[in-house]
């Protein structure tokens, strides 16, 4: 279990719903959810400029999204369908559709990765959005669910697990639980961020090694550090 440091805290949208975070190029894409105010933002994390806002039809409960090949790709919740952007434009390019709901949303490089809430992982193509293999996850005690925002890091997924304050460590190609990160204590307000307005949002910042997490309609992005486990 490893534990972590704030480095840094960077101002949030208290009105985002987030259930997708992403670095890429040092820029900040962030997917929200709700009907009617679903969105996708991208932001100068240093500055804390808003660069574009992309607005979802409110038929749309916005998911995960990540970046990949100078694309943004980004899941709806019940609908069924994934949208790809251009990535400096924010302009739809493309759609695609998969069977389950959306939840997170990563990649490795190759693949997108998908997650719906189940135990399962999804590798889906990213030009056609086919599915190309899954894992299913467990810990020492089982399968395990509630698999929410991921991020790929080092050559392993980081899964929010909902309603909890748990980062998941997962071998992408086992599903194996290999370690948790504890993010107790770092909710900023416990007593009105409950409920819904858990943890949810990880980003990896490949320069300094640093996450990115934050939480829904949470005030703060918090740039930490993680300490290894005590031996």
């Amino acid at each position: 279990v490893y534990s972590y440091e704030v480095i840094e805290v960077y101002a949030h949208g208290s009105e985002d719903f987030t259930e997708g975070l992403v670095m890429d190029g040092g820029i900040l894409f962030e997917g929200t959810g709700l009907r009617g105010q679903s969105r996708l933002i991208k932001t100068d994390l240093r500055s804390g400029e808003v660069l574009d806002v992309l607005e979802l039809d409110p038929e749309y409960f916005g998911e995960g999204v990540t970046v990949l090949g100078g694309e943004v790709f980004q899941l709806t919740y019940t609908s069924g369908l994934g949208f790809v952007y251009d990535r400096d434009s924010l302009e739809l390019k493309r759609s695609f559709s998969y069977a389950s709901e959306g939840w997170g949303l990563t990649h490795d490089g190759k693949s997108l990765i998908m997650s719906d809430g189940s135990p399962a992982l999804y590798f889906l193509d990213p030009a056609s959005g086919t599915e190309t293999g899954r894992v299913n996850v467990s810990d020492n005690l089982g399968p395990l669910s509630d698999l929410n925002e991921l991020e790929y890091v080092a050559g392993e997924i980081y899964a929010n697990i909902w309603h909890t304050s748990l980062i998941a460590i997962i071998s992408p190609a086992s599903g194996d639980v290999t370690g948790w990160v504890d993010l107790a204590g770092l909710n900023p307000d416990p007593s009105r961020l409950r409920g819904e307005y858990v943890l949810n949002g990880i980003a990896w910042v490949e320069e300094s090694g640093h996450l990115l997490v934050t939480g829904k309609n949470w005030p703060h992005i918090y740039e930490i550090r993680l300490s290894p486990p005590s031996l």
